[in-house]
């Protein structure tokens, strides 16, 4: 018998480049605009990193502006010399951890609860409830605060009082200060961040939970064993994201917040940067904060990215 030749196959709807972009040309045009914006407002903008190595003239540009002592460091060594700035970082760093191990879980919790909620109409109404404090500035947080937490006719210290019990400080004694922070921090938040959570766990396959149904698994086992594992990859990716903000903290929060009784723990770099930098006109000191701000954020970035692809889940990129 003949040997039948076997024919090589060539792709007939191989499509060339030039005939690509003809074909959807309207969606790079679409596409156009946006990158046209992060190249003028996002990256441009950049160039102006070097003023944290230049001593800054209002009156010359930026590549005029003369190179700072020390090789252009000297802005950094008069940071880490400066025990403002030291004391700064230090709280910088405790409140973020604290938000990230205490305030972390909770929008993950509250997703799970609600989805395990049968009455639709009652989750809706949580669901809404959660989320109105995150519409809210913290302008008008900072002032709700001091109505409910201030030592003398803050309504919490007068139910306190009618108790029998003493006054606690909340807004007045750094340690009592540091936890209200965080805890208006989590009020604020978790009904919204736990969103991402719900979108992850309607994504998952409701045969599971039909499957484990038949075989008698009780609603917490349903919880443990299919709605953790189907989110598991959201969790990783937003603890990623978290970490690499290690460093950075909205002005608006502490800014609010803080009063002259608590600055050693409520100072932080966002609010020092706006002190020394807008009001205190030094700029090169402040770009230089911000600077090293933004190495450190990418540095645990990509080390958070790093850790969760060698344990086997999945990263970032």
């Amino acid at each position: 018998m003949k040997k039948q030749k076997t024919k090589v196959v060539t792709p007939q709807n191989k499509v060339s480049f030039k005939s690509y972009i003809k074909r959807y040309w309207q969606l790079y045009a679409l596409l156009f605009l946006p990158m046209l914006y992060l190249v003028i407002f996002k990256y441009v903008p950049m160039s102006y990193i070097q003023i944290a190595f230049k001593k800054f003239k209002i009156n010359r540009s930026i590549w005029a502006m003369p190179l700072a002592d020390n090789n252009g460091f000297e802005y950094f060594i008069d940071a880490f010399s400066n025990p403002d700035f030291i004391e700064a970082l230090r709280n910088t760093v405790v409140l973020n951890l604290l938000d990230l191990f205490i305030g972390f879980s909770i929008p993950v919790i509250f997703a799970l609860i609600l989805n395990e909620l049968v009455f639709k109409r009652f989750k809706r109404v949580v669901q809404t409830i959660a989320y109105m404090p995150h519409f809210l500035s913290w302008v008008i947080i900072s002032g709700m605060a001091l109505q409910m937490f201030a030592p003398t006719n803050g309504l919490v210290n007068m139910f306190f009082n009618r108790m029998g019990m003493e006054t606690v400080h909340f807004l007045d004694d750094p340690i009592h200060w540091v936890f209200t922070y965080i805890f208006l921090g989590i009020w604020q938040s978790f009904g919204w961040n736990s969103i991402v959570y719900l979108a992850a766990i309607a994504g998952i396959n409701p045969e599971l939970y039909e499957a484990a149904s038949v075989d008698g698994a009780s609603r917490w086992r349903k919880m443990w064993h299919i709605t953790l594992p189907g989110i598991k990859s959201t969790i990783v990716i937003l603890l990623i994201m978290n970490l690499g903000n290690i460093l950075g903290s909205g002005f608006d929060r502490p800014f609010a917040l803080q009063n002259n009784l608590v600055m050693d723990v409520a100072e932080v770099l966002s609010t020092f940067v706006y002190k020394n930098g807008i009001l205190g006109l030094k700029f090169s000191l402040t770009t230089a904060i911000g600077f090293f701000q933004s190495i450190i954020c990418v540095f645990f970035l990509l080390l958070a990215n790093w850790i969760s692809r060698r344990l086997g889940e999945r990263g970032i990129w």
